[in-house]
């Protein structure tokens, strides 16, 4: 079963350099669960329940330079994780969350000084 667990904001969007004309939908399927279960288990784990929530309410965005997914980032001050959830874009043009895991916090906090990872209240 695959279902919309959010969207990317256009405004969002706009401050890693993505032009898109409306919100675009972020979808999220067995297969994702699987991969993230799978490869991330003990960050799924503690984090799977807010996967909506990170995907909604993230506070950082980035683009990997990688793979060209998108970043949503959420810091978690009671454990003082950040966590990313990764997007990526399907052979037909369709957003899916891929990844969740626990980001390394010093890694981290280099990517928000750099400007690699986003601060969300500077999106319109």
């Amino acid at each position: 079963m695959t279902k919309c667990i959010g969207n990317l904001k256009t405004s969002w969007a706009k401050l890693i350099g993505v032009d898109i004309k409306s919100d675009l939908p972020i979808m999220l399927g067995d297969s994702n669960i699987e991969h993230m279960r799978t490869t991330h288990s003990l960050d799924y784990f503690k984090y799977g329940k807010f996967i909506e929530l990170i995907v909604q309410q993230p506070d950082y965005i980035g683009r990997n330079p990688k793979d060209n997914s998108i970043e949503l980032v959420k810091e978690f001050y009671i454990d003082n994780e950040y966590v990313k959830i990764a997007v990526r874009t399907s052979s037909v043009g369709v957003l899916y969350a891929r990844s969740l895991y626990v980001l390394n916090k010093k890694r981290t906090e280099n990517f928000i000084n750099k400007g690699t990872l986003i601060h969300i209240d500077k999106a319109d």
